[in-house]
């Protein structure tokens, strides 16, 4: 029997309370697996959240919606109010509850990755580009000698599969279309799984009969090292930003990190640190953004590593 949007939402919610028991961070889902809490910062339109087209690949990795003004930053949650994507994600209960009542019509849920303490990388093993994304894994773990653990893996409605893996906590793993290999997708930080249970446009998403139990098991040092970004070759130093317009910056940065929930403080972190490093504040900010993830929650060591990260990334390290 069909479910109601009423009933898919409630388990829904329910899937996504017993995903955050495990430490994944969640947010709710609409059938078309866009996060379903509309973006307080878009015009107003008719059209129901869960009416919106299929997403492509890179709307699926990226979650949060720009801000209406022209020209403007987008809000990753500054504004204190829900509908941002991805970096709504978190394990909290009571914030997860407050997320599903503002999304009534969501019939799923999306697991943030790159966040502790799995560090989540999906391997996503597409059916629709017309390639054997299986063999083509396949072939690159007999070409650079590796094998993929016993962990979750996640069905799809088309046939695919979800392959969850746990990476090392200095590792960023950027998000990518096809890059590994044909009819391979890989989502990471700043990224998101459609979680098992979800219900969607298409069909629901299961587990692998045998896996829904495991952790994600670590990714083999062998494939991280073809999932990571080899370092940026060094680049002419940048003009640094100064006066009140960096000033003004950092604050919004520090600020962004002060207003994080609980499950979504290194996540905050994570962006404001590679925003600061990007705009040449970076080693200037670092202390300010260290005193405000110990404000709200982290430990020293805990920050110390993800704006360590981040200045990786953006290749300031």
């Amino acid at each position: 029997m069909a479910l109601t949007d009423r009933h898919a939402a409630a388990l829904a919610l329910a899937h996504a309370l017993s995903a955050a028991e495990r430490g994944l961070a969640v947010i709710p889902l609409s059938r078309t697996k866009l996060p379903a809490v509309r973006s307080p910062h878009a015009p107003h339109r008719a059209t129901a959240p869960d009416r919106t087209p299929t997403p492509d690949r890179s709307e699926r990795m990226a979650g949060p919606a720009p801000d209406a003004v022209p020209g403007s930053r987008p809000c990753h949650g500054e504004c204190g109010r829900p509908g941002h994507g991805v970096y709504d994600a978190t394990t909290d209960p009571q914030r997860i509850r407050e997320l599903f009542a503002a999304a009534p019509k969501a019939t799923g849920y999306g697991i943030a990755c790159g966040l502790p303490p799995h560090h989540l990388i999906g391997v996503d093993l597409d059916t629709k580009s017309g390639t054997d994304a299986s063999a083509a894994l396949r072939e690159l773990a007999l070409r650079h000698l590796f094998t993929i653990p016993e962990t979750v893996v996640v069905t799809t409605p088309s046939g695919g599969r979800h392959i969850w893996l746990a990476g090392p906590p200095g590792a960023v793993v950027p998000n990518s279309a096809g890059r590994l290999a044909p009819g391979i997708d890989v989502r990471g930080a700043g990224g998101y799984l459609v979680g098992p249970g979800s219900h969607t446009e298409h069909g629901v998403y299961g587990t692998v009969p045998g896996t829904a139990h495991l952790a994600p098991a670590p990714c083999p040092p062998a494939l991280l090292r073809l999932l990571t970004p080899p370092p940026r070759p060094p680049h002419p130093a940048q003009p640094r930003a100064n006066g009140t317009g960096g000033a003004r910056q950092g604050l919004g940065l520090v600020q962004f990190v002060l207003s994080a929930h609980e499950g979504q403080r290194n996540t905050r972190l994570f962006w404001a640190a590679c925003r600061a490093y990007e705009n040449g504040i970076g080693e200037t900010l670092a202390p300010r953004l260290v005193a405000a993830a110990l404000r709200v929650g982290l430990t020293e060591r805990e920050a110390h590593a993800t704006i360590a990260s981040a200045a990786r990334l953006t290749g300031e390290a």
